[in-house]
């Protein structure tokens, strides 16, 4: 019986031979049967990203929130990758003198992200799409010899570090295969096909990290996508739904059920892996939000009772929501304020113990919020 996923083809001969993978154009055919409870997770996971949006729309400064929370799925993506770098690093004021390739990549991975969701705006979710963004994500960095943007014109295999084409776990197709492969990707996401959104995104990001179209980068693209993806259906307004710690928690049966589509053809078994993601994801997603906003309305409160000076003080604490750690020359510089301005700001939100003097050896001073990133922190 063929494999509706696709099949193993032999490229090159003799001692060079090797086998990649081919895959079938999705749809899969036959089509992907829901039994009972991939039709209750399907229905879960949709119940959630509704709600999830619903929530959103109550945070007081949305975009901040995004942004912070834009930060936090780079830094989990790229720990998948063997990313090695804390949420603290990635906020530090002082991140141009102390960046490092590790910080580099996520920094690299938040620039991506916001130039895709901006990009999204003039062009569809296609193949040059992904192509810009994989330049921004690979600029400069170890990577940088990979072709940045460019699909790859050799073939590329997935196994541990110092596996070869003998032994690797799993060989992508090779490059001609590959083009036409993305090929009938990018017309699968733009039919009008009538499957759900979120099956549609679960055999998209399957496919995906199958075609391995990039030399390095895939798996980062990849999760990206599946962010893009809600927003260009509209479940979402914004990049609020990220699904990298449950992937990041469940690492191994997240590769090995990709393995069980390509040599089984067993689609199901995958959907309902993502759609628990997607479900358990949003559940914390909205979780996170709900803490941030009782936060913010609690210190909110104080703050605005701080008498004259209140002005200042909501205008630094508003801009700690975007930058919980901060030094007081960046910020001054940042809101336009005196040095002296954003001083007096800084001890009068220390009084109220919002902002902490962190343990910082380094000559500048330098404040955390310590509540606000205690919440974020979770799970990275």
């Amino acid at each position: 019986m063929k494999n509706r996923a696709g099949e193993f083809r032999i490229n090159l001969t003799g001692e060079f031979q090797y086998k990649s993978f081919l895959p079938r154009p999705l749809p899969p055919s036959p089509t992907a049967e829901l039994d009972e409870e991939a039709i209750n997770l399907l229905g879960k996971a949709n119940r959630s990203i509704g709600i999830l949006e619903g929530v959103s729309k109550q945070v007081p400064n949305i975009e901040l929130f995004v942004s912070m929370y834009v930060r936090k799925e780079a830094l989990l993506s790229s720990q998948i990758e063997g990313t090695q770098a804390t949420l603290d690093d990635i906020l530090d004021p002082n991140i141009e003198e102390n960046t490092n390739q590790n910080v580099a990549d996520v920094i690299n991975y938040i620039k991506a992200s916001q130039y895709a969701s901006e990009r999204l705006k003039e062009l569809p979710i296609c193949n040059r799409l992904l192509q810009e963004t994989h330049a921004i994500l690979m600029e400069g960095l170890r990577g940088g010899e990979k072709n940045p943007g460019e699909f790859r014109r050799s073939q590329n295999w997935i196994g541990p570090v110092g596996s070869n084409l003998k032994n690797a776990r799993f060989i992508p197709p090779n490059p001609e295969d590959m083009l036409e492969a993305m090929s009938d990707l990018e017309k699968f996401i733009n039919a009008e096909n009538g499957l759900d959104a979120l099956i549609k995104i679960a055999l998209t990001h399957y496919q995906f990290e199958t075609i391995h179209p990039f030399l390095d980068g895939n798996g980062r693209i990849g999760r990206l996508l599946i962010a893009l993806f809600l927003i260009e259906k509209k479940l979402l307004s914004h990049e609020t739904l990220y699904i990298s710690y449950f992937l990041k928690r469940n690492r191994i049966e997240y590769y090995d059920r990709l393995t069980e589509v390509r040599t089984k053809g067993n689609f199901e078994q995958w959907i309902k892996f993502f759609l628990l993601a997607v479900h358990e994801s949003a559940e914390d997603a909205v979780a996170t939000i709900d803490e941030l906003i009782e936060l913010h309305q609690r210190n909110y409160e104080a703050v605005k009772n701080t008498g004259k000076a209140s002005k200042t003080i909501i205008k630094v604490f508003n801009y700690l929501e975007g930058s919980p750690i901060i030094d007081i020359k960046k910020t001054s510089i940042a809101l336009k304020l005196s040095f002296n301005a954003t001083s007096n700001a800084v001890n009068a939100l220390m009084d109220l113990k919002i902002l902490k003097q962190t343990e910082n050896v380094r000559r500048s001073r330098v404040f955390a919020y310590e509540e606000y990133l205690v919440i974020l922190r979770k799970n990275t």
